[in-house]
């Protein structure tokens, strides 16, 4: 049968198709022959097109994500999309599509697939908030330039060119013992000829040349780079003075393998071998936001030389092309702990060819390079008060201590804090709201958006928010308004929505046995159900409940300092956090954000060799809890599920909120008649 055929035969067979679309990932059933551009348009998906789907702006690429996804239930594979169209040809021919790529407004979906949509396809690009943070810094850079004047060959001395090079660094630097890099003697005689015997080199730790340029040169540039299992940020920095040039970040394209870090090892254990696709993907994201931050800055890849880099253990095995199964169970072994210096060139990234690549070391199994590097950034092993660090992500990694000892643990909170696995959530993008409030007489909302500076209640703000329109709610805007909703009176301690209210506020609606909050009416409704505030729920009883075990293993009752890092915590209201019993009481103004504190960690690894030194020995010293053997964790947890806490005091807290009157099912019918008499 030919693949007419087969299409022309799946259209016969009617009924409809299961798509879900990656990074955002949204998913619903649409009738088999829709196009890919109409079904991310019934769903909700952020897919670009300006041509009417003519396939002439081929703004609308994508991919299909080919094999097995166990957690979707889809097996999504080649014969799942209709074949090239005459318009896809046309259009090949003309402009030129990339390998695996496909026009949405084209491509119909034959069976169940899973959809990836590249950056470039996308309206509103997420907003990478990324942005490295760093203060007092110490500039000791492990690559130096060196500009010398050697003196040309002559017959009565049979001395080499490289030979020759060296007395001269060491007679005008004190260089000895160096080593050179062999792609560096391949253009040696070359580039002393060109320079007419004056060059510039570059060492490594005082050690090795691993870079040469014809002449004067004084352009040394490094990247700081954060590989989140989210997204990925990179920082240009000039090593020479430690200042940070540009950030540029991405998606992390591992999201079409697993929205988050426990489905990918399960993809891989799947899938034998496939830890190497999730390499390439990750490394030609790396390559791809290297080109940007040089085109931004106008540098030249040549002249980078040097990387950190950091990231959760299961991100630090992928991007080194290590398998992460061993990390999918106990005793969730790495298979390395300790830091990696390497060759830039092993890793595929076009940088110069002799750079250099440091990898931070891991603390443990689910306690990564990415909290090795907050801790250097925060230094909590330097002070005297009682310092809790938190990178709230997919899994949340929590340092509870001071200079006399620090505890670490990790605590799988889950992709809900990232807008996953919640009814209207998504990434933070404009057209997202990120921020709630919710009047306590009528339950009306008001909120802000990715995009837009105006509250939904200002005056114009139905223009203003129309070029980026409202899309759904973000990770900052989930935490507050299930807080708000806890405040309000619509949600019990136990994170009920009282359905009672709905005699009240058109508001509060019935959602099958349940019921929902209705944020927002328009093109798309964002509402909030009962569903997605038990996910808020499990989340931040995880990382509450780690918390308190580290707590317990120090004997302590009050925290000192708290630091929230990460992009989520960024951008999160502490205030909102701790109602929600994200994290425990504290003096609110002794809670803080601490940026991207990883980031920065890699900045400051980056371009001083004493700090490399520093981290490695001191996360030694770290004690790991295991949070899941720890038989009080469950316990913890099942009090942390309660708003903000079963049993918890929040004295600091009660001194900036109100709380809302502890309402049972009995009382409800009373708060909703008084709420009428007031509103009278």
């Amino acid at each position: 049968m030919s693949t007419a055929d087969a299409t022309e035969t799946a259209l016969a067979a009617g009924g409809d198709v299961l798509v879900v679309f990656t990074p955002s990932g949204r998913r619903g059933r649409v009738a088999r022959g829709t196009t890919v551009l109409q079904a991310a348009r019934e769903l909700g998906v952020d897919l670009d097109s300006v041509c009417g789907g003519r396939a002439i702006c081929g703004r609308c690429q994508v991919t299909l994500s080919e094999g097995s996804f166990p957690k979707h239930g889809i097996e999504s594979r080649p014969e799942h999309l209709s074949d090239f169209g005459g318009n896809e040809v046309d259009y090949h021919a003309v402009t030129g599509l990339a390998q695996s790529r496909r026009l949405g407004c084209s491509a119909r979906l034959l069976g169940d697939a899973v959809i990836d949509v590249p950056p470039e396809s996308q309206v509103h690009r997420q907003v990478i908030r990324k942005r490295t943070e760093v203060h007092d810094l110490a500039v000791d850079p492990l690559v130096h330039l060196h500009v010398v004047e050697v003196s040309p060959p002559n017959m009565h001395e049979a001395v080499s060119d490289l030979r020759r090079l060296e007395e001269e660094l060491e007679f005008e630097w004190a260089l000895t013992g160096l080593s050179c890099d062999p792609q560096v003697l391949g253009k040696l005689q070359a580039v002393m000829r060109e320079g007419n015997w004056q060059v510039t080199v570059a060492v490594f730790q005082q050690r090795e040349i691993i870079a040469i340029w014809p002449g004067y040169h004084n352009t040394a540039l490094g990247l700081a780079v954060d590989v989140g299992s989210t997204t990925i940020a990179m920082h240009l920095i000039e090593l020479t003075s430690g200042q940070s040039l540009a950030s540029v970040g991405r998606m992390n394209p591992q999201i079409r393998f697993g929205e988050d870090l426990m489905s990918r090892v399960s993809y891989v254990m799947m899938h034998p071998g496939s830890e190497q696709d999730m390499s390439r993907v990750v490394r030609q994201t790396l390559t791809e936001l290297v080109a940007q931050v040089c085109q931004e800055t106008d540098s030249n890849v040549d002249d980078i030389l040097d990387c950190a880099f950091v990231g959760n253990p299961i991100m630090h095995h992928l991007l080194l092309g290590f398998s992460p199964v061993e990390l999918g169970g106990a005793p969730f072994a790495l298979a390395t702990d300790s830091a990696i210096t390497m060759p830039a060139h092993e890793l595929n990234l076009g940088l110069n060819r002799g750079a250099r690549c440091y990898v931070l070391p891991c603390i443990a199994g689910h306690v990564g390079a990415d909290c090795a590097a907050v801790v250097l950034s925060e230094a909590p092993y330097l002070r005297k008060e009682m310092t809790l660090l938190v990178d709230i992500g997919t899994n949340a990694e929590i340092v509870l201590g001071n200079r006399d000892r620090l505890l670490a643990a990790s605590s799988p909170t889950g992709p809900a804090f990232e807008g996953a696995q919640i009814s209207g959530g998504q990434r933070a993008a404009p057209g997202a709201i990120e921020r709630v409030r919710i009047d306590r007489e009528t339950l009306e909302p008001r909120f802000r958006v990715i995009g837009c500076d105006l509250w939904s209640d200002d005056p114009g703000f139905e223009q203003a928010v129309a070029t980026v329109g409202i899309s759904g709610i973000c990770g900052s805007g989930i935490i507050e308004v299930v807080a708000e909703m806890y405040l309000a009176g619509i949600l019990s301690s136990d994170g009920v929505i009282d359905g009672n209210l709905s005699q009240y506020s058109a508001r509060v609606i019935a959602d099958g046995r349940t019921f929902a909050f209705v944020l927002h009416k328009g093109d798309i409704t964002v509402t909030v159900t009962q569903n997605d505030v038990r996910a808020i729920q499990l989340a931040k009883a995880a990382l509450y409940a780690g918390i308190r075990l580290l707590m317990d293993k120090l004997g302590v009752e009050e925290i000192d300092r708290i630091r929230l890092a990460g992009a989520f915590g960024s951008h999160i209201d502490v205030k909102y956090a701790m109602v929600l019993g994200l994290i425990p009481d504290c003096e609110l103004g002794n809670v803080t954000s601490a940026g991207n504190a990883a980031g920065s960690g890699a900045h400051i690894a980056l371009v001083d060799v004493n700090a490399r030194r520093e981290i490695e020995k001191e996360i030694r010293k770290i004690e790991k809890i295991e949070t899941a053997v720890e038989s009080r964790f469950q316990e913890h947890f099942v009090e942390a599920m309660a708003i903000p806490h079963k049993s918890a005091q929040f004295a600091q807290l009660s001194k900036a909120v109100t709380w809302p009157t502890r309402i049972t099912g009995a009382k409800t019918q009373a708060l909703t008649g008084t709420r009428r008499r007031r509103r009278r």
